[in-house]
């Protein structure tokens, strides 16, 4: 008898000491996965058919309460679903309408982005031995999980032929209103160093309404101008949604030094160099009705700014009128033999943007534009076949930019054989061009302007600042733009879009640098 116990004991071990076979163990744990997501569909099932059933029943809520939310304050709570309690509505609920508008409450907790996602809805009767209740009354419940407050994160990122490592600390939900504030320092070889700290707040518990402040410290250098850009500085912005447009509205101090300057200098950018300081007020609208921001292929896109810098109060050494449009429209072509979307896209785009100068204080005579506020054009990320700032005019090797621009682009998008129309990779053709002007300069005895490369670098008339613009517009369409054409490489990753082309430029005028060959690309809005 104990000789039989002992072999019991024996195989037990035995048994016990043998390793799971994997296979197994995943056709276990796949087949509990399925049992787990069928009770939850029949009970999701069961929950709809109820809802369905008893959708007209009237009913009055009579509380709302969020559950596991630790950290987040009551009355920012409160200004969300206070209004939708039955006692601060006009009319009665139905058990549909009361669902609905509770599920718009806890929508709006999710574009806060401190909560994970679903947030669960559980609804109760209250006890029946509370005199205060009527029989139509619900409880309703939010079960939250509330993300992490304190998000580090450390990288590199390499393209526009920059390379740079960053850091960011993010705390979210800091005072419990789904305040965030966000701490970012890089190093690279272009943007030698650059610190930014921005708190961002909510008013009133309106996701869609929302203020922020900060403050940066950044260095870049700008070799296609032979200098370096020191900023220093501040910002406060109001950002708001209205009728599916976005609103920005800022003002920025920013004190620019350029500096570092390269041996070669041309006598523009030495005329430039030194201290400077901006403020301004800017206001930026976008609608955005693009199916993919990334790689869209039906919709459009358009954005416009406007900043006024150095007029009456504002102040500063430097005084503007700075106004950017641009628009993007993409259409899908749909392809013989091919149900659905092909995957085949055209896109075009265009960009324009007008300096204006403006007196500042109380001169009568606007001076002209400085480096640093000036348009800049050409690269992988605008008018690909160009080099970085490869458009517009020139002083000897630099860059010196200009007060006027227009750019545009057409492209033809193909998915990559093989990869179907749901893969983010595309092969591309495209043709763009543009051209970027600096004011003619007027001259006092006539009032005319030169046709110089080098923009103005004294004070002008202020009554012959209008008709500068206008010759200088007229000029855009004098001749053909600088344009190339290539093919390319497109692959859109939700953060960005990368773009490796081969680019020939088809018209280049003087002084200008083109790019044949291979060109690479990282940005959010290419054109």
């Amino acid at each position: 008898m104990a000789s039989s116990l002992e072999n019991d004991d024996e195989g037990i071990f035995e048994q016990l000491s043998k390793r799971v076979d994997p296979k197994i163990q995943e056709e276990k744990s796949k087949a509990a996965d399925e049992k787990a997501l069928k009770r939850l569909e029949n009970a999701q099932r069961r929950l709809a058919g109820l809802i369905e059933t008893n959708s007209t029943l009237p009913c009055t809520i009579s509380s709302i309460r969020i559950v596991n939310a630790p950290h987040t304050r009551r009355s920012f709570l409160e200004r969300i679903f206070n209004p939708l309690l039955s006692v601060n509505q006009d009319k009665p609920y139905t058990l549909a309408d009361a669902i609905r508008e509770v599920s718009i409450g806890a929508d709006k907790l999710h574009q806060f982005d401190i909560f994970h996602e679903p947030i669960e809805l559980t609804i109760d009767r209250p006890s029946r031995t509370d005199p205060s209740t009527t029989p139509t009354d619900i409880d309703v419940y939010l079960s939250v999980r509330e993300k992490s407050r304190l998000l580090l994160k450390t990288g590199t990122d390499v393209g526009n032929a920059e390379g740079s490592a960053y850091a960011n600390v993010l705390l979210r939900n800091l005072f419990g209103g789904a305040e965030k504030l966000n701490l970012n320092a890089s190093l690279g070889t272009r943007t030698r160093s650059a610190y930014q700290a921005s708190f961002e707040t909510p008013f009133l518990s309106n996701a869609n309404f929302r203020g922020e402040i900060g403050a940066l410290s950044s260095s870049t250098q700008k070799e296609w101008s032979s200098h370096e850009e020191a900023l220093k500085g501040g910002w406060a912005k109001i950002r708001w949604i209205s009728g599916g447009s976005r609103h920005e509205l800022a003002y920025n101090s920013l004190w620019r030094q350029i500096t570092g300057l390269a041996s070669n200098a041309s006598p523009t950018v030495r005329g430039d160099a030194g201290d400077s300081v901006k403020n301004s007020i800017s206001h930026t609208w976008t609608k955005d009705r693009r199916d993919n921001p990334i790689l869209p292929s039906r919709g459009y896109y358009s954005k416009t700014n406007v900043e006024l810098a150095g007029w009456g109060p504002l102040q500063g050494d430097v005084a503007f009128c700075k106004s950017e449009i641009e628009a993007q429209g993409a259409v899908p072509i749909p392809l013989p033999g091919i149900e659905g979307e092909s995957g085949v896209s055209f896109s075009s785009s265009i960009r324009a943007g007008l300096l204006y100068p403006l007196p500042l204080g109380l001169n009568e005579k606007p001076s002209p534009s400085r480096l640093n506020d000036r348009f800049q054009l050409g690269g992988p990320t605008d008018v690909r076949g160009f080099r970085l700032s490869g458009l517009g005019p020139r002083d000897g090797a630099d860059a010196v930019g200009g007060d006027v621009y227009a750019a545009g682009s057409a492209n033809l998008l193909v998915p990559v054989p093989g990869m179907g129309a749901d893969r983010p990779f595309r092969l591309q053709a495209f043709l763009n061009g543009g051209r970027l002007l600096a004011l003619k300069q007027p001259t006092a005895e006539s009032g005319r302007g030169s046709d110089g490369e080098a923009p103005p670098v004294g004070p002008v008339v202020a009554s012959s600042v209008r008709q500068s613009v206008y010759s200088t517009l007229a000029e855009l369409g004098n001749g053909l733009p600088s344009t190339s054409a290539g093919f390319g490489l497109i692959y859109a990753h939700p953060a960005a879009r990368f773009e490796l082309n081969f680019s020939l430029p088809l018209v280049l005028r003087r002084g200008e640098e083109g790019r044949k060959g291979v060109q690479f690309g990282i940005g959010i809005n290419l054109l």
